[in-house]
C-alpha cells in the first residue's frame, strides 16, 4: 500500500479543513421557490419499491409540474428512476400484484385521464378518455380491472337542447353534474409482459350516483365498491342538517345484475382518507368532528366503520393531539401521524390509546405501508432538514429510516435558520405556544426585528417542519434577518378540543389577544425589538392580520392576503359555509351582534399600519370583495397601502408559480421598507434589485 508523504498529508488536511470551514451560502428567494414537494408516496405491495409524486415549479412554462418516480430497493440501497415525466402526472396507485402503477394525468389537456404504466418503466397506456376527466379511481383485487368515477358525457342532442334553452346563461353553482361509476378491464394476466396494454379494453357502466365521487376503494373480495361523495357543484355545503348528507360514504354491490348503493354513514362529519383493512371488514377514515354530533373544526380523529353494519368507532379518543394521515399494517395495526404541540411524531393507534413510535423531533407525514413485511415509506422534515421521502426497514422504528430522495439537497446545503418552541400565558391563564425561528447564526440572539407570521385555518398549527412556498415562508423571512414568531393561538390544532373550541364565537378577538400577549412576552424576554415589529398572514392568517392592525398601532408594517374584514358578505360569498356558521355560532341573522363585533371593518378608523394586500382574482373561498373593501378602507383613513392582484388564481395560488414567488418577494420588500432595520433595508434593496432581474 502506498503511503502518503507527510508534506502531502499536511496539504491535504489543510485543503479539507478549508473546505469544511467554507461558509454555507445564504438561502435565496430563487432557491426557496425551487423546492420540491411530494403530494403522494406509495409503497409497493411487496415493499420492494416506492412510487413518488414530485411537484416543482416550472418557471419557463409558467406552471407547476408533477412527475412520477419509482425507487427500487436493492439490498441495503436502491435506485431512484423516472416513471412518468410528462409534468402532468399525479395520484399514483400500485396494482395489488405490484406489476403496474396507475395514475391520473392531463397530459393530453382533456382533463385528468386514467393511465397505467409497468412498474419496471416504459410507455404509459391511456385507459380513459372522458370529457371532464376522472375524479377518483381504484384497482380491483385481482389487478385486472380499474374502477373510476366520471361524469356521463352529454349526447349531441342533449348539448343542442341545452344550448337552445340556456344559450350562455349559467345556473348559479349548479353547473357540475354528478358522477357515474365505470369499470375498465385490462387484458388477461397472461398477456402482461414488459409492455402495458395498448388497445384491448372495455369500459362498462356500473352505477349512477347523485353526487360527485371524491375517493373510491374496491373491497378485497371483489364484491363491493366503496366511495366517498361530495356535492357535485363543488365544495359547497348548505348550512343545516340536510347539507352534510352530501358528504357521506356509500357502497355499491358489484356481483349483482343491478348495482344498488348502500349508505354507510349518516352524520355531519366530513370524512377523508378512506382505508380498508386487509380482511375487508373495517373501513377506517379521518374526520374533524364527533360522530355522532354536530359539525366542528376540532382535532383530527380516526374512526372505523364496520362494513357489516353498526356505528362508527373512534380510536384513541383520549389523545390530545390531532391525527392527520395514517396507514394500515398487514396485521391491521393503524400507524398514524399525529400533531401534538409543535411536533408531528408517528403513533401506533389502538382502540384506547396512541403509543408513540421512536422517532426524531420534526414532522412525519403521509406514512405508507406494504401489504407484506414491515417496510414503511413516509415524508419527514424539520426546520433544519428540508422535506424528503424516507424509508424505514421496520415501521415500528421510524427513527432509523434513511432518505431515499435528495431533491431538496440544494436547500439543505444553504445556511438555514434554527427554531424552538416559545410559551406564554394568556390573560385567562391558558398556556399558549408558538414557534420562534431565528436568523441563521443568531440562535437565541436578543433585540431582533420581529415578524409575526400567522397560520391560516384556523384549525391548523405551525410546527417544527420544513415547507417552502408562498404560504409558509418563515424560513426565508428569518434568513432575511427577521425573528419569525408563528403563534398557535386559540383554535389551533394539536392542543386538544377545549383549546380549539375556545375560538367560538370569538373568531378573531380571542385569538387576537393570544397573539398580542405572545408579542408582549417576547418583548419582555428581550427577544423582540419593539421598534421593528411587523405582522402578516394569508387566508385566516390574513383575516387575523386585518383584525390586529385595528387593535394596536405597534406594528410598523403588515402584509395580508385573502382575509375577510367583515363576516356577513364573507359568509355569503364563501364556497364553504359550514365552518363560518360554526365559528360564529349561527347564521348572520341569528347572531348579528357577534358577526359585527368580530369584524375589522367597524374599527378601521384606528388603523395606522402600512399594509400590502394580495388577492387571487378567481378566489371563491374569500371573495375579492373583502380585499377591495380593505383597500378602500385603508385609503379612506389615509394609511399607506397597495394591492397585488394575481390573475386567475384561486384561494390556493396553484396556477402560476411566478405569482407566489412575486408575492413573497414584494412582501419581504414591503416589510423591510416600513418595519426593518437600516441594515435590513439596505440588504433587501440589493437582493430585490438582483431578484427582479433574475431569469429561470
Amino acid at each position: 500500500m502506498q503511503r502518503i508523504r507527510p508534506a502531502f498529508a499536511i496539504l491535504l488536511w489543510a485543503a479539507l479543513a478549508a473546505a469544511a470551514a467554507k461558509p454555507k451560502p445564504a438561502l435565496t428567494l430563487r432557491n426557496f421557490f425551487h423546492a420540491v414537494s411530494f403530494p403522494a408516496v406509495k409503497l409497493a405491495p411487496d415493499g420492494n419499491a416506492v412510487a413518488i409524486e414530485a411537484r416543482r415549479a416550472d418557471y419557463v412554462l409558467n406552471r407547476f409540474r408533477s412527475d412520477l418516480w419509482v425507487y427500487r430497493i436493492q439490498g441495503s440501497g436502491g435506485e431512484l428512476l423516472p416513471l412518468a415525466a410528462s409534468g402532468h402526472d399525479t395520484a399514483p396507485q400500485w396494482s395489488p400484484d405490484g406489476r403496474w402503477v396507475a395514475f391520473l394525468s392531463d397530459r393530453a389537456h382533456h382533463g385528468k385521464q386514467l393511465y397505467v404504466v409497468a412498474a419496471g418503466g416504459g410507455e404509459a397506456d391511456l385507459l380513459t378518455f372522458v370529457k371532464g376527466g376522472v375524479h377518483a379511481y381504484a384497482w380491483s383485487a385481482d389487478s385486472r380491472r380499474l374502477y373510476y368515477a366520471a361524469r356521463k358525457p352529454l349526447t349531441e342532442a342533449q348539448k343542442k337542447a341545452r344550448r337552445q334553452a340556456w344559450h350562455d346563461v349559467k345556473l348559479y353553482r349548479r353547473g357540475r353534474r354528478p358522477d357515474d361509476l365505470y369499470r375498465v378491464v385490462l387484458p388477461a394476466v397472461a398477456q402482461f409482459s414488459t409492455e402495458p396494454p395498448k388497445t384491448t379494453r372495455m369500459d362498462a357502466f356500473l352505477a349512477h350516483t347523485p353526487l360527485r365521487v371524491q375517493q373510491l376503494l374496491a373491497t378485497p373480495d371483489g364484491r363491493e365498491l366503496i366511495y366517498l361523495t361530495c356535492d357535485p357543484r363543488g365544495p359547497i355545503y348548505i348550512t343545516g342538517t340536510n347539507g352534510y348528507t352530501k358528504h357521506e360514504i356509500y357502497t355499491v354491490q358489484l356481483n349483482a345484475a343491478v348495482h344498488p348503493a348502500r349508505r354507510l354513514t349518516h352524520n355531519q362529519a366530513l370524512e377523508d382518507h378512506l382505508r380498508l383493512t386487509p380482511d375487508g371488514r373495517r373501513l377506517y377514515f379521518t374526520t374533524n368532528s364527533d360522530i355522532p354530533g354536530p359539525y366542528g373544526d376540532l382535532s383530527g380523529r380516526i374512526y372505523y366503520q364496520p362494513l357489516a353494519g353498526g356505528e362508527p368507532v373512534r380510536l384513541a379518543a383520549g389523545y390530545r393531539g390531532s391525527f392527520t394521515r395514517f396507514a394500515l399494517a398487514p396485521n391491521g395495526q393503524v400507524i398514524a401521524a399525529g400533531q401534538i404541540g409543535v411536533q408531528i411524531p408517528l403513533y401506533r393507534v389502538g382502540r384506547n390509546e396512541a403509543a408513540p413510535l421512536p422517532s426524531a423531533a420534526g414532522a412525519y407525514q403521509s406514512p405508507s405501508l406494504a401489504r407484506q413485511g414491515r417496510r414503511m415509506a413516509f415524508l419527514y422534515s424539520s426546520l433544519t432538514s428540508p422535506l424528503e421521502v424516507y424509508l424505514a426497514a421496520d415501521y415500528r422504528h421510524p427513527g432509523q429510516a434513511r432518505a431515499i430522495t435528495h431533491f431538496n439537497d440544494f436547500l439543505a446545503a444553504a445556511r438555514l435558520p434554527r427554531g424552538r418552541p416559545f410559551h406564554w400565558r394568556a390573560d385567562d391563564g391558558t398556556r399558549v405556544e408558538g414557534m420562534l425561528i431565528f436568523p441563521p447564526g443568531k440562535y437565541h440572539a436578543r433585540h431582533l426585528p420581529l415578524l409575526v407570521l400567522i397560520h391560516g385555518g384556523p384549525a391548523d398549527a405551525d410546527v417544527n417542519h420544513w415547507e417552502a412556498d408562498w404560504y409558509q415562508w418563515g424560513a426565508l423571512a428569518a434568513s432575511r434577518g427577521w425573528l419569525v414568531f408563528e403563534p398557535n393561538y386559540r383554535g389551533s390544532s394539536g392542543y386538544g378540543d377545549t383549546f380549539m373550541r375556545q375560538i367560538v364565537p370569538h373568531i378573531v378577538s380571542r385569538p387576537g389577544k393570544d397573539i398580542l400577549e405572545g408579542v408582549t412576552a417576547l418583548e419582555r424576554a428581550g427577544y423582540a425589538d419593539a421598534r421593528h415589529l411587523a405582522i402578516g398572514g394569508y387566508s385566516y392568517g390574513g383575516y387575523m392580520t386585518d383584525w390586529l392592525i385595528t387593535q394596536t398601532t405597534e406594528f410598523r408594517a403588515a402584509v395580508t392576503g385573502a382575509g375577510a374584514i367583515e363576516n356577513t358578505a364573507n359568509w355569503g360569498n364563501d364556497d364553504l359555509d359550514y365552518d363560518d356558521t360554526w365559528y360564529l355560532a349561527g347564521l348572520p341573522w341569528q347572531n348579528e351582534a357577534i358577526y359585527n363585533r368580530e369584524a375589522a371593518i367597524w374599527q378601521m378608523y384606528k388603523v395606522k399600519t402600512p399594509t400590502q394586500i394580495v388577492m387571487g382574482t378567481a378566489d371563491q373561498r374569500v371573495a375579492t370583495c373583502e380585499d377591495f373593501l380593505l383597500a378602500r378602507s385603508l385609503r379612506a383613513v389615509g394609511v399607506p397601502m397597495r394591492m397585488l392582484m394575481l390573475p386567475g388564481e384561486h384561494h390556493g395560488l396553484g396556477n402560476n408559480p411566478w405569482h407566489g414567488r412575486i408575492k413573497v418577494r414584494e412582501e419581504l420588500k414591503w416589510l423591510a421598507d416600513w418595519a426593518g432595520t437600516p441594515a435590513q433595508r439596505k440588504q433587501e434593496d440589493r437582493r430585490y434589485a438582483q431578484e427582479i432581474k433574475q431569469k429561470d
